[in-house]
């Protein structure tokens, strides 16, 4: 009778099979765990301390105006207003793009058409819309009408020593104190500027040059101080903020 070695056979290659075995499952069980630990990726602001956000949104204001300018801060869900406004004004620390920082101080007419939006962007990326999907709501809204552009002249103050703004190539960097004025659909043209002409900042040369252009939201930015250089300046562009 011929020995049968099956079995032996069998034993032999069991026990190889088995390990890997185990050892996929513990290359799929550490494959999911560096998953979990990659962080991901969020369109929102980082949030600040409320009295530091407070005081930060009221520094882009005048004195003459500060104290009684209501107040908006940022919260996970969107942004919450902290104290009503007695003079028409609103300061609220705006990103256009979430690691930028922006204290703003915009007089009745601007709380009544700009902050409806910026209010809007803040509530849209708390629930996860992508920058695409912020930009087709903004652009539908200004087609229905639900959102308007600044029927009079008006101003919007940005004061602030802390700006952080994006330049046109979407780094954020500082701005000197500026103040802007209501200036729908306007162009740099309009005021004579050469858009393609930069100056060491990355903004069109000239005492003056205009911001989001051509939008129902373009601004009219007069910068109080001197631009920052080459590398650490920021073009006051928002080109990259949702229209």
């Amino acid at each position: 009778m011929t020995p049968d070695f099956r079995m032996p056979m069998l034993s032999k290659w069991c026990v190889p099979r088995a390990w890997l075995l185990r050892l996929a499952v513990q290359l799929t069980m550490s494959a999911s765990a560096a998953a979990q630990s990659v962080p991901a990726v969020t369109t929102q602001s980082a949030l600040m301390d409320r009295q530091r956000e407070i005081a930060l949104a009221l520094s882009a204001c005048p004195a003459s105006v500060a104290d009684k300018a209501a107040v908006y801060v940022l919260e996970k869900s969107g942004y919450v207003k902290v104290r009503d406004s007695q003079n028409g004004f609103t300061a609220i620390v705006q990103h256009s793009v979430p690691t930028a920082q922006e204290p703003r101080c915009m007089d009745a007419e601007g709380t009544r058409t700009h902050l409806p939006r910026i209010l809007k962007v803040a509530e849209l990326r708390a629930q996860g819309k992508s920058r695409e999907e912020v930009q087709r709501f903004i652009a539908d809204a200004f087609a229905k009408g639900i959102f308007q552009p600044p029927a009079r002249p008006g101003v919007d103050y940005m004061l602030s020593t802390e700006n952080r703004v994006p330049n046109q190539e979407g780094v954020v960097g500082p701005y000197p104190p500026h103040v802007m004025f209501y200036a729908p659909y306007l162009t740099n043209a309009d005021l004579g500027v050469d858009r393609n002409k930069l100056g060491p900042d990355g903004n069109p040369s000239g005492p003056a040059f205009v911001a989001v252009e051509g939008t129902p939201h373009a601004l009219i930015i007069v910068p109080l101080g001197a631009p920052t250089g080459p590398g650490g300046g920021a073009a006051h562009d928002h080109s990259n903020e949702p229209r």
